[in-house]
């Protein structure tokens, strides 16, 4: 394997060991070990010290999330006393989407926070906020007190080649593919080994309901603005989290609408980066939206950089129309079982929200087939252990029977 491995081309190693083939030999770790805590705290601090790091919010909320205070967190709702005994199935090789910049290190985190050591195939583009965290995680893996995690990261890029994706999931434990049905199928083209696990992300869609009158009741509009917009914009809704559909309950919809969708559109004209190739997208899917069916429409806007489509009933094929870089579907809805539709569809991931999550009660006891996160608006891209409905620390560690 250490042969085969260093006859391949094209890989250019970013972080960590560039020894992939002696990956199988590191012990595995139980979940939440020490000198891993104590590893990403330090990346944490790295993060947060740096001045380019603070002009993305992504990478902000990433350091948080792995700080002690968080992580000791995790560990406690994941690794309680009394639990199982658990390691790390081993190697654990990563597939990252192309067009989330920060997904890589989450997914990385899991890895570590799991007790295993860890190949990941980061975004092919040059994303700063790629850059800025390969920056800390170097950084931190030359000190000292943290040589024992040098053996446990290996960032990696390289094209579309079979013969690295053969080489890197004949020797992973556990393959973690990010990126959508089509890398999905791309990838299952290279076997695993017999006892190999797979946890694959598909493509998923989600949704935002607001309540109106909630939402006018709010002092804090601009806020709001700016919770949405990185739901959505920071990603240009390329990811699975982000909004593609608002759906609004409430009685002063109207109102709320025209005050929700004016601090937003006034925050993306001072923020947003537009190319035209996006306003030609919108629309065209705004075309192909409005023969699906009658009564469809275009709401007024003032410019490209926000695009509205109503849509007087949800159907089972409105999200195959649905597009990015702010175009958004609109549905007014009185009784929140009309979300149906949308939510049995095993392709629905999130739904924020903003009023009482208490009014999704009645859908999930209908037995939905969707749905598997209703967090606040402005949370959408936090990310968990729990994610499309996989528990991720039973999924990548090994339960040892201790009787």
């Amino acid at each position: 394997m250490r042969q085969s491995l260093r006859d391949l081309s094209g890989i250019t190693y970013l972080v960590g060991s560039a020894d992939i083939a002696a990956m199988p030999c590191v012990p595995a770790l139980p979940p939440f070990d020490r000198r891993v805590l104590e590893f990403l705290n330090a990346v944490a601090k790295a993060l947060l010290a740096d001045r380019e790091a603070k002009a993305y919010p992504d990478v902000v909320t990433y350091a948080f999330w792995i700080r002690s205070a968080s992580t000791k967190k995790l560990k406690e709702r994941f690794c309680g006393e009394g639990g199982p005994f658990r390691l790390g199935r081993g190697v654990a090789f990563h597939i990252a989407p192309s067009n989330v910049p920060v997904n890589y290190a989450y997914s990385l985190t899991a890895g570590l926070l799991t007790g295993n050591a860890n190949i990941v195939r980061v975004p092919s583009k040059d994303f700063p906020q790629v850059t800025i965290i390969d920056r800390a995680l170097s950084g931190v893996l030359a000190m000292p007190d943290h040589g024992e995690m040098r053996k446990r990261v290996c960032l990696v890029r390289y094209g579309r080649d079979r013969a690295v994706n053969d080489a890197l999931s004949a020797m992973a434990d556990t393959r973690i593919i990010w990126g959508g049905d089509a890398t999905i199928a791309e990838v299952r083209k290279s076997p695993l080994p017999p006892r190999g696990a797979e946890v694959a992300f598909a493509d998923r869609f989600s949704l935002a309901v607001i309540d109106a009158d909630s939402y006018l009741a709010r002092e804090d509009r601009d806020r709001i603005a700016e919770q949405f917009y990185n739901d959505t914009y920071l990603t240009d809704q390329n990811a699975c989290t982000s909004p593609r559909m608002v759906i609004w309950t409430g009685r002063r919809k109207e109102e709320a609408k025209a005050a929700f969708w004016g601090e937003l559109s006034d925050l993306v004209q001072e923020k947003y980066t537009f190319q035209p190739i996006q306003g030609v997208n919108k629309l065209t899917s705004a075309y192909l939206a409005a023969v699906s069916q009658e009564g469809v429409r275009v709401e007024p806007h003032r410019d490209n950089l926000l695009v509205r489509v109503h849509v007087p009933a949800l159907t089972d094929e409105i999200m195959d129309l649905k597009d990015n870089s702010g175009y958004f579907f609109e549905y007014d809805c009185d009784d929140i079982l009309e979300l149906a539709p949308l939510c049995n569809d095993d392709r629905c991931q999130t739904i924020s929200y903003l009023g009482d999550k208490e009014i999704f009660r009645p859908l999930l006891e209908a037995g939905v087939r969707g749905i598997d996160r209703i967090v606040p608006v402005g949370s959408t891209m936090d990310f968990d252990l729990i994610w499309d409905g996989y528990e991720l620390v039973s999924r990548l560690t090994r339960t040892v029977v201790l009787e």
